[in-house]
């Protein structure tokens, strides 16, 4: 296929020397404010379509959108590249919800105009989905949701179709993740102080989120830098994460800004953060974590292995992200505070803590209600002897 003449919306062509299908789009330079044509390469000629589809309606073209109309599944492709655009989310969190797109493209509905789209189509679609998650329902009816309200603002339809959707609930219960028994870390870590770092090139990585908390993608971002063993802290301050294309990337902050933090090295892993310490000399960056080719770390990599591990212990239900979780566990066993936990664990706000630690603080809650009881018999603010003898009457009765 030639390349052929282009329009103000572009076109779609396969260039024979590069072997490679190519998008040519339009967009208005921010310095002279005129139209200038740019190219990206594309996976496919439907991938450069749908493309250049998304731009037309980024751009409000009356004209394009008249024509053509708009289809559901390119509104959340044009809401999905705007927030993109303009930096309001990351590579990674596109990949995410390009996902979720994609999913609901697979359905008759995607394919519809958006005016012809009614609330009894949504609710139709969105309890066929009531066999799935809660969180994976959420994640679907969020993208009807953004995309209708973005329609709404731009005036290409007069009446918003989710005003009567209801989101339905999943017949499955919502999965929470275990932290291990303290039985379970014992024997983990036995395990892992056990092997050499040929053993098990990861060791540290386990460690590291198991006693200091950390997520599996700020364990993974850490470099040499980033230690300050005088102080005896570790500076988190970034993690690895993936673009659109899902390649692991190094992120330029954490998580959330609140997961900037600095956290303390237990004693007892101390030795174990120097021996990555000096093995990051020799690595790019001075990087504590390097795959064998010499690239970032995939973390989904770390959880496939650190289950095989567990595997072998007999331990099952456990992820990367359970250590962490059972850092946070044995913090709040240990009557470390809510607001505490908090900041080392890089929640967002205390209610995230208490919200994901909510069983096991109420596990502890007598206890430190049997404290405040002893606390008022102590300073003889309650009569105890009057107390003891009310009962006593009563259970004689």
């Amino acid at each position: 296929m030639g390349r052929p003449k282009g329009n103000k919306t572009g076109s779609v062509f396969f260039n024979k020397s590069k072997g490679k299908w190519f998008c040519e789009y339009y967009v208005i330079d921010n310095h002279t404010h005129k139209e200038v044509v740019k190219q990206k390469t594309v996976k496919s000629e439907e991938e450069g379509k749908q493309f250049l589809s998304s731009l037309q309606y980024q751009k409000g073209n009356e004209i394009f959108i008249k024509n053509n109309g708009i289809p559901l599944s390119q509104l959340m492709r044009s809401n999905l590249q705007r927030k993109l655009d303009m930096n309001l989310i990351k590579e990674r969190q596109y990949s995410r919800v390009l996902k979720t797109i994609q999913v609901i493209e697979k359905s008759d509905i995607a394919n519809k105009k958006i005016e012809d789209v009614t609330s009894d189509d949504i609710q139709i679609y969105l309890n066929s989905l009531k066999d799935y998650s809660n969180s994976y329902i959420k994640k679907i009816m969020e993208q009807f949701t953004q995309s209708y309200t973005l329609a709404m603002n731009k005036g290409y339809i007069v009446k918003n179709p989710m005003v009567d959707v209801i989101k339905p609930r999943s017949t499955k219960a919502d999965k929470e993740v275990r932290a291990m028994t303290v039985e379970e870390q014992q024997a983990f870590t036995n395990y892992l102080m056990s092997k050499t770092i040929q053993d098990d090139p990861y060791k540290n990585v386990f460690l590291i989120q198991m006693y200091m908390g950390l997520r599996v993608g700020e364990a993974l971002a850490l470099r040499n830098g980033d230690i300050d063993l005088k102080r005896n802290l570790v500076d988190v301050n970034k993690t690895l994460t993936t673009d659109k294309n899902e390649k692991v990337i190094m992120g330029d902050t954490t998580k959330t800004y609140s997961g900037l933090r600095q956290v303390p090295i237990p004693k007892f892993i101390r030795n174990s953060v120097i021996e990555q310490m000096n093995i990051g000399t020799n690595h790019m960056d001075k990087q504590l974590f390097l795959s064998p080719n010499g690239n970032y770390v995939d973390n989904r990599n770390v959880n496939y292995i650190l289950k095989k591990r567990l595997a072998d212990l007999g331990i099952t239900g456990i992820s990367t992200h359970s250590l962490r979780h059972t850092y946070g566990t044995r913090c709040v066993e240990a009557g470390m505070r809510a607001v505490a936990l908090q900041r080392l664990m890089g929640h967002k706000d205390v209610s995230v803590t208490m919200n994901t630690y909510t069983s096991i603080f109420n596990r502890y809650k007598e206890e430190e209600l049997e404290k405040v009881n002893q606390y008022y018999m102590n300073n003889e603010i309650v009569d105890v002897d009057n107390l003891l003898n009310e009962q006593n009457d009563f259970g004689n009765r």
